[in-house]
């Protein structure tokens, strides 16, 4: 598998091994560059790839799944549009998990306490969800998820056990926080790209052509086009006998309290 710690071992392997030989024959400072430059390259896609497993085991799909269903999850609120997804929601009988960051959720509690009240799981997506947190170091990283978990459990019957990362990235600061706290990575492999765009008809047709058994969709409660295309994408599984179960019993995970 290919992990940070075996690229790791294994780059400076190549540097050390170039430092020998170089006693025995003059070797190019451009060698040393270049291997110093894949090694970067394959971090940053590493790190920016959430169902890599590089730093973090995630859990994206259920790849063994063979019926028509799947899982909707949500990022980045509570917000005043969450109301809207909560009402489409109910009116498709879904049941979804919203990945709240924690200084939306000091902003709108009354908002997570109708999540909760209408039957959908919640999980932890930082408290700040700062540009920057790919640069915090595992303190901080641990902190702000902690923190957020507290706001949570306010409304939950027991502990947080899942968290998505921001914009999916995974970091070696990621792994050593996440290794005290003891979160489940949640990640996806349908991904709407809802939050880089407002073109409904590009979202629509970028996340059906990607639906398939076991899948994990991401959206955004944060604007009016999300809830949109919400609607035309609930249609079209509706129109196609897909099923939305919830992400416990897709990844067989518990959201709260004890693992299964």
């Amino acid at each position: 598998m290919i992990t940070h710690k075996n690229i790791s071992l294994f780059f400076l392997f190549l540097l050390l091994l170039l430092v020998l030989l170089n006693f025995y024959t003059a070797i190019s400072w451009l060698w040393f560059i270049a291997i110093v430059l894949i090694w970067l390259g394959i971090n940053a896609i590493g790190s920016s790839r959430i169902s890599s497993d590089y730093h973090v085991k995630a859990y994206c799909n259920n790849s063994s799944e063979t019926e028509k269903k799947i899982a909707i999850t949500f990022d980045d609120g509570p917000s005043i549009f969450t109301l809207e997804v909560l009402d489409l929601l109910k009116k498709y009988d879904v049941k979804a998990i919203f990945f709240c960051i924690g200084k939306n959720i000091e902003a709108h509690p009354e908002i997570l306490k109708q999540i909760i009240a209408d039957g959908h799981l919640v999980g932890n997506h930082s408290y700040s969800h700062s540009k920057f947190f790919d640069f915090y170091n595992a303190e901080t990283i641990k902190e702000e998820i902690e923190k957020t978990d507290q706001l949570l459990e306010r409304f939950t019957s027991g502990k947080i056990n899942f968290f998505r990362p921001p914009y999916g990235v995974t970091t070696p600061s990621i792994r050593r926080a996440l290794k005290i706290t003891g979160h489940k990575v949640i990640g996806w492999n349908i991904r709407s790209l809802d939050g880089g765009t407002k073109n409904k008809e590009l979202i629509f047709n970028r996340i059906i052509k990607r639906v398939s058994p076991g899948g994990i969709v991401l959206l955004h409660d944060t604007a009016s086009h999300s809830v949109l295309v919400l609607e035309q994408f609930l249609q079209f599984l509706q129109q196609n006998n897909y099923k939305v179960i919830s992400i416990e019993e897709l990844l067989n995970l518990n959201a709260y309290g004890i693992e299964r």
